[in-house]
């Protein structure tokens, strides 16, 4: 199942995932809206690689540690949640509402787009 958690909702999600290291934000969006607009990792890793270089790059992902997907608005990063939930990553959501979503709720330094 793919937790489905609010930007605001990241850090308690992540703190009741214990696990060997710091939890993941997944952002695969393009690299042109990576620049445009970007989270900063606070208590997080942030790994940057775009939805169609996901399944050559699984070997990037931590396997351990939780993982959430993150994109614009949240449609990209539940195709990439359901994809890494099917390839056996076993703690994974997406965040809905994506960086625009975390603009309003988390940090609104983040431009939108």
């Amino acid at each position: 199942m793919i937790d489905q958690i609010q930007p605001a909702q990241f850090a308690a999600w992540a703190a009741s995932h214990s696990a060997p290291g710091p939890a993941v934000v997944l952002d695969v969006r393009e690299p042109w809206e990576v620049q445009t607009a970007c989270v900063s990792a606070q208590d997080f890793e942030l790994l940057t690689i775009p939805m169609s270089t996901v399944p050559v790059r699984l070997q990037d992902l931590p396997r351990e540690r939780p993982i959430a997907c993150l994109c614009h608005h949240g449609a990209r990063s539940m195709q990439v949640a359901m994809f890494l939930a099917q390839q056996g990553f076993d703690t994974v959501a997406n965040i809905t509402g994506g960086i625009n979503a975390w603009s309003s709720q988390v940090d609104p330094s983040v431009p939108t787009y």
